[in-house]
């Protein structure tokens, strides 16, 4: 049993970098697919990309892959994912 839990946080710890490299991507993707576009979906868009980074900033990675899924689903943009 001690050797599944040294397993799992093992896991854990590699697994976590990794994970979190994918929202600055999303949100960069998000800027570029809706930077000459001029309609209220850019706005909403650009203002939740802008609370994904703060989200990611804080550590707080899969609150800000959600908050960019959304910003996405605003602009109607399809996003490319790890």
């Amino acid at each position: 049993m001690r050797h599944l839990l040294m397993a799992l946080a093992m896991v854990a710890f590699v697994a976590g970098p990794a994970l979190a490299g994918q929202c600055p991507a999303l949100i960069q993707q998000i800027n570029d697919k809706t930077g000459n576009r001029m309609d209220t979906g850019k706005w909403q868009a650009r203002t939740l990309a802008a609370e994904a980074d703060a989200l990611h900033k804080a550590g707080k990675h899969a609150e800000s892959e959600a908050k960019a899924d959304a910003a996405a689903r605003a602009a109607g943009i399809t996003l490319q994912k790890k």
